[in-house]
């Protein structure tokens, strides 16, 4: 869903106060003015508007250095088709599967914000891993992961390192209350993983065969790309 854009900001402003008082070198630089996607955007992934949500958040200051949990960095606006190369993990989802920007990049994990559609403002994540098959939502939200991450840091899942000078989570498992799906670890409960699958209107019968399907999908990856001249 689209967040209420006060609900938003006031969600990020808490995860950075709450990231810097256990440790990050964050500075407040203010609010950034709301600036304009790159028109290419919506050529590459064929909506025809970008939620004020996500050109918000992209158009705000962050350090150039991992704020995310998990060494975790935000990624630019895309710049040419070759952006859609990220999602060959990105399996049965229950939405077009072009419709959604590359977002946040975890090492061996990347969230996306989902553009179109119901399931528009959605963050859905994927394992760059060779067994695919872990479409999942990872929250309905911007707002709702971002009080994820800061709830986490509360718990003490998310703490700061002082030798990387970054966040790391865990102790995951130790903390019911928190949803471990919408933290950057892996691999996640095979339970939890299928039951949120089934919420969200992921094929189980797709992704019971990833193989195959990221075949396909990366086929017609190629044939957007090449649409697009890229």
């Amino acid at each position: 869903m689209l967040d209420d854009m006060r609900v938003l900001r006031d969600a990020v402003r808490r995860y950075r106060e709450a990231a810097t008082a256990a440790g990050l070198d964050w500075p407040d630089h203010g609010e950034s003015p709301t600036g304009q996607p790159p028109a290419v955007v919506h050529r590459i992934f064929g909506v025809d508007h970008i939620a004020e949500q996500l050109t918000w958040l992209q158009s705000q200051r962050w350090p150039d250095r991992q704020v995310l949990p998990n060494v975790g960095w935000r990624m630019p606006w895309p710049e040419d088709a070759d952006a859609l190369d990220y999602l060959g993990m990105s399996i049965g989802t229950p939405f077009p599967w072009r419709q959604q920007l590359p977002l946040f990049h975890f090492d061996y994990l990347l969230y996306t914000f989902v553009l179109a559609g119901e399931h528009e403002g959605e963050i859905w994540r994927y394992e760059i891993s060779p067994d695919m098959g872990e479409t999942v939502r990872a929250a309905t939200s911007l707002a709702a992961l971002f009080d994820q991450w800061t709830r986490g840091i509360a718990a003490g899942v998310v703490r700061y390192d002082e030798d990387g000078k970054w966040l790391l989570v865990e102790g995951l498992a130790g903390a019911p209350d928190l949803d471990p799906l919408a933290f950057p670890e892996s691999p996640v409960e095979e339970t939890l993983l299928r039951a949120r699958q089934r919420e969200c209107g992921v094929d189980l019968a797709v992704v019971e065969d990833p193989f195959a399907q990221n075949e396909e999908l990366l086929d017609a990856i190629d044939a957007a790309k090449a649409s697009l001249g890229g």
